[in-house]
């Protein structure tokens, strides 16, 4: 008898329903005792160490690049004055919480991925479940906090970073004027762009996190399923995040008034 036929996206929207009850299970299981104190502390300073160097040289280029692009545009259109508020803007609403959050997705994220997948295939998640210990609660639930905290502390200095990036690109190769620079990132910004910010980075780390933990804990075919889950965290972590990042701007420029010029 043959098995009956699959229906089409059938496996994808199972998938989903696992990843959901993942995060739903992890997020319950972070307010039950006893609470990984020592692991969280490991993870974060792992998480930390592989992240932070990289995401501030890479703010550079992006705060530079931002800034440039939006000078050569303002200039064009007679309102170069205003070029340090937008490109401040462009570099702590959306280039930062994204630099952070690629970047921990493709360094911390793999390699808490590979670490789960590796004890998956090595019965180690089935040995502390017959004992009695919940995988989750012991291994994941450390890992996603970390790659949360990492990410909203890490959005911070990468929002310095790339503001004097842009600062120092804007004042010395385009003749900017840093009066001009800095009056205008007063007049348009305002304190719930940084909230938002900081809240993007939160929700970011934490899809890193349990992207990475669903693909460790759902590895096919061996050492080699562990490989491909690696590459598939952090394909998948890629598309969500843009996709989030969408919704809460949107959200966000729809409930928080604009101040104007």
């Amino acid at each position: 008898m043959t098995a009956p036929a699959q229906l089409p996206g059938l496996g994808a929207l199972r998938q989903t329903g696992q990843l959901f009850q993942l995060s739903a299970t992890t997020v319950r299981d972070t307010f039950r005792r006893p609470f990984q104190v020592r692991e969280l502390i490991e993870q974060f300073w792992f998480v930390a160490s592989v992240t932070i160097l990289p995401a501030a040289l890479v703010s550079i280029p992006f705060g530079a690049v931002i800034a440039l692009q939006v000078g050569s545009l303002a200039q064009q259109l007679g309102a170069q004055s205003f070029t340090g508020g937008a490109s401040v803007l462009a570099v702590i609403q959306q280039a930062s919480p994204l630099i952070v959050a690629l970047l921990i997705a493709g360094a911390g994220g793999a390699a808490i991925c590979a670490d789960l997948g590796s004890r998956k295939i090595r019965e180690e998640l089935d040995a502390m479940a017959v004992m009695g210990v919940s995988p989750i609660q012991r291994l994941v639930v450390p890992r996603v906090l970390a790659t949360m905290l990492v990410a909203v502390l890490l959005n911070g200095l990468v929002s310095v970073v790339g503001t004097l990036g842009g600062y120092f690109f804007n004042v010395i190769m385009q003749h900017g004027t840093p009066g001009a620079y800095l009056s205008s990132f007063s007049a348009l910004a305002q304190l719930p762009d940084l909230y938002v910010s900081e809240f993007k980075a939160l929700v970011f780390g934490f899809i890193a996190g349990i992207v990475a933990a669903y693909r460790g804990l759902n590895p096919r075919g061996g050492p080699k399923g562990v490989g491909d889950a690696v590459n598939q965290s952090v394909v998948i972590t890629f598309l969500l995040l843009f996709l989030v990042n969408v919704v809460i701007t949107g959200i966000y420029l729809q409930i928080v008034p604009q101040k104007g010029a």
